[in-house]
């Protein structure tokens, strides 16, 4: 008997894959979730940022870990690039159309990404 299984990858719509992201956020009890939008903003260096916050190292940490393992799980996606899992003081994601900062509130208060990027169509969302 010859027996073959098939993979099936599913492919997620850019929206899809940011409502992705955002649950992944929330499972963890993310806070002060934004969507940034930056495809009309001329030399923005991706279409989407989605910034949010830990109450501490520990959790910054386990935001970021829960992101990048939904994303290999459910999209067989892997971010091209990670960066800060070390300190867990900020966690940047990399999947190219959408960057993922993962941040301890006083170092979200520090850099002011919201800020630089305020002309943004911004969606923000609820804490849970």
């Amino acid at each position: 008997m010859n027996t073959t299984a098939t993979a099936t990858t599913v492919v997620l719509s850019q929206e899809d894959l940011n409502e992705l992201i955002i649950d992944s956020i929330q499972d963890i009890k993310g806070l002060n979730i934004l969507k940034l939008d930056l495809r009309e903003i001329a030399d923005a260096p991706t279409d989407f940022f989605i910034i949010c916050e830990g109450e501490s190292n520990v959790q910054v940490k386990a935001i970021a870990g829960n992101i990048n393992r939904r994303l290999k799980q459910e999209a067989d996606l892997a971010a091209t690039h990670i960066e800060g899992l070390d300190t867990g003081k900020w966690v940047c994601l990399d999947y190219f159309n959408t960057v993922i900062h993962v941040f301890y509130p006083e170092t979200r208060a520090f850099y002011e990404i919201e800020r630089l990027w305020n002309d943004a169509k911004v969606t923000e969302y609820q804490n849970l």
